[in-house]
C-alpha cells in the first residue's frame, strides 16, 4: 500500500498544502479549527512526515531543552512528567539536561553550547542559578527562557514563595506552642548555591524572629536534600540532651529522613517530635506528615504552556498563574510540645 503524501491530507483536509505544511510544523498564522482538521486528517491517513524535513523547512527542531540539577528526585520528575506531556500534545518533545555534580566533586555540570545550538527551540531551567557564562550563552543564542524556581533574568518564572511556604510551617509549631523548633534543610556550604534552599531557610527565620526566638546556630542542619543525609544530619541533633521539640524539614524527602532518625532512637513521633516538611511529597499521606502542599504538576503545565506561547504555539491568555498558592496540610505527625 502507497504511503500517504502531503497532498492528500491537504485534500482531505480541504486545504492547500502549504496550510498542512504549517500546521503540522506547529507555525503561526494558522486558525486554530484549520490546524485541528489537518492534525485528524493526518491521523487518519496514518501520514507521517519527515521530522528531519520538517526541521529543516522550518528552522525548528520541535525539541525544548529541560535544564535541571537533579533528575531522580520527587519534586524534579514530577515536574519534569508535567512538562513533557503538555509539550507532547503540541507535537514537541523534550531534551533532558542534567546538571548533577558528580561522585567526586561537589560542582555542578556546567551548560555547554554542544547541549544548545540548533538542537532545541527553547529552555526551561528548573531550579538552577546559571552561571555567567551559560547566561552569555543563552542569551547569545537568542533562546526563549522558562524559569521555575529561579528566575532567569527578565524571562517568565513558574512557582511558588519559598519564603512564605517555609514561614508558614515555623507558624504552625510555633501555634501548637513549640519553642524548641530545629531546621533541616541549609545547602552545605561548598554547593552550588540554589535559591530554593536559601528562601525556605529565610522563611524560617523570619517567622522565628517575629516570634522573638533565637534559634541556636548548631539546630540549622546541612543537608543535600536527600532522606539519607538528612537522616545522619539529624542523628547527632536528636542524640543531645539538649534536643529541640520540633524540626521544620525543607522538603518532605528530609522530613521523612528525620523521621527515621526519631525512630532509630527511639522517639515517638509526635509525641516526642513533631515534624513538619514542604511539598506534599507521594509518601507523606503515607507517612501522615504534616506540611505544606505544593501543586508540582499544575507548575510543570504552566512551565510549558508558557514557553510553547513564547514560540507562538499557545494562546498566552490561557496561561495558568505563574505563582501558585500554597496550603499547609495538618496530618499526624505535629502536635503541642509535651510538658516538663
Amino acid at each position: 500500500m502507497q504511503q500517504p503524501t502531503i497532498a492528500d491530507v491537504a485534500r482531505a483536509a480541504g486545504v492547500s498544502v502549504a496550510t498542512v505544511s504549517r500546521a503540522l510544523r506547529g507555525l503561526d498564522k494558522v486558525h486554530p479549527e484549520t490546524r485541528e482538521r489537518v492534525v485528524q486528517a493526518a491521523a487518519q491517513l496514518d501520514y507521517i512526515a519527515s521530522p528531519t524535513a520538517s526541521g529543516l523547512a522550518s528552522g525548528r527542531s520541535r525539541l525544548i531543552g529541560i535544564i535541571t540539577p537533579f533528575m531522580a528526585r520527587w519534586f524534579f520528575t514530577g515536574i519534569m512528567s508535567a512538562i513533557e506531556k503538555t509539550l507532547r500534545e503540541h507535537q514537541h518533545h523534550i531534551l533532558l539536561m542534567d546538571l548533577e555534580r558528580s561522585e567526586t566533586s561537589m560542582s555542578r555540570l556546567s551548560l555547554t553550547q554542544g547541549m544548545l545550538f540548533k538542537r532545541v527551540d527553547g529552555l526551561i531551567v528548573i531550579n538552577v542559578e546559571l552561571q555567567d557564562a551559560e547566561r552569555d550563552l543563552v542569551r547569545r543564542l537568542g533562546l526563549p527562557v522558562v524559569a521555575v524556581g529561579s528566575p532567569f533574568e527578565d524571562s517568565p518564572c513558574v512557582g511558588i514563595d519559598d519564603i512564605g511556604s517555609a514561614a508558614l510551617a515555623a507558624e504552625h509549631l510555633l501555634a501548637l506552642g513549640h519553642r524548641k523548633i530545629a531546621y533541616v534543610g541549609r545547602d552545605y556550604p561548598e554547593a552550588a548555591p540554589r535559591k530554593t534552599p536559601i528562601d525556605r531557610l529565610e522563611g524560617f527565620h523570619q517567622a522565628m524572629s517575629r516570634a522573638g526566638i533565637n534559634t541556636p546556630p548548631t539546630w540549622v542542619l546541612d543537608s543535600d536534600w536527600t532522606a539519607g543525609d538528612s537522616r545522619a544530619s539529624a542523628m547527632a541533633l536528636l542524640s543531645g540532651p539538649d534536643r529541640p521539640t520540633a524540626v521544620l524539614a525543607a522538603s518532605d524527602e528530609m522530613a521523612l529522613g528525620v523521621w527515621g532518625a526519631a525512630r532509630q532512637l527511639g522517639l515517638e513521633v509526635p509525641r516526642d517530635l513533631s515534624i513538619v516538611g514542604i511539598d506534599d511529597h507521594e509518601l507523606a499521606p503515607v507517612f501522615g506528615l504534616t506540611t505544606v502542599r505544593q501543586d508540582v504538576a499544575a507548575q510543570g503545565v504552566a512551565a510549558a504552556s508558557t514557553l510553547l506561547a513564547l514560540l507562538g504555539l499557545y494562546d498566552p491568555s490561557a496561561i495558568p498563574d505563574q505563582t501558585f498558592p500554597v496550603e499547609l496540610v495538618i496530618r499526624g505527625s505535629t502536635t503541642a510540645p509535651a510538658k516538663p
